[in-house]
């Protein structure tokens, strides 16, 4: 994958902001935290030219680029918080005042006929059959016309995080996880990356 175009853009747009989240959420002091970011920006780099392409019609390029984001700052934190800790932290690090109103905007069009469209369009693509680090889904609605669910089989958040890193902390692996569109359930850090891209305006 290409560093230039989105995945430059995602650091332009959040470095600061999981940079200023390792002093108020993990505790580090401002010189262990810019070392940090120095480090994990090489990193974050690193991971993304290692990534194949994703095809044009996958709607989870943002997904994975956004994991990489915060694998590169996982990898070069001098202690490794814990699942809850961690989870704290990525959300308070991608819920920047620009997130919150693309989350406001892209929230108005939820559950309507283009979205629902696109939700049965990733589902036939099954882009994780080519692609490990893509994800694979089913389309559930609800026959009271209320919402729909999205669960998910293939899981590329599961392949990045895990293998020799040993960083995958998720449980979208386990065949109950799924991410609810209508509850906004999530389950575990894994399900909360698909969650803070569209539903997550707490």
């Amino acid at each position: 994958m290409k560093y230039t175009g989105m995945p430059m853009g995602m650091w332009v747009l959040f470095g600061k902001s999981f940079e200023r989240n390792l002093i108020t959420e993990l505790g580090l002091d401002r010189n262990a935290a810019g070392a940090t970011a120095a480090k994990a920006k090489r990193r974050y780099k690193e991971i993304i030219v290692g990534l194949p392409e994703f095809e044009k019609e996958d709607r989870f390029k943002m997904n994975i680029v956004n994991c990489a984001l915060l694998s590169a700052f996982v990898l070069n934190m001098p202690e490794r918080p814990d699942v809850k800790r961690l989870t704290a932290y990525y959300a308070k690090s991608m819920m920047t005042p620009a997130m919150k109103w693309f989350c406001r905007k892209s929230g108005k069009s939820k559950f309507s006929d283009r979205d629902i469209f696109s939700m049965k369009a990733a589902e036939r693509l099954k882009a994780a059959n080519r692609n490990p680090y893509s994800w694979n889904m089913e389309f559930y609605p609800y026959p009271d016309g209320s919402g729909y669910e999205a669960r998910f089989t293939a899981c590329g958040i599961c392949t990045l995080m895990g293998g020799a890193w040993a960083l995958r902390p998720c449980s979208c692996h386990v065949p109950a996880g799924l991410h609810d569109e209508r509850s906004g359930r999530r389950s575990g850090l894994c399900s909360g990356v698909y969650a803070c891209l569209r539903r997550l305006v707490l």
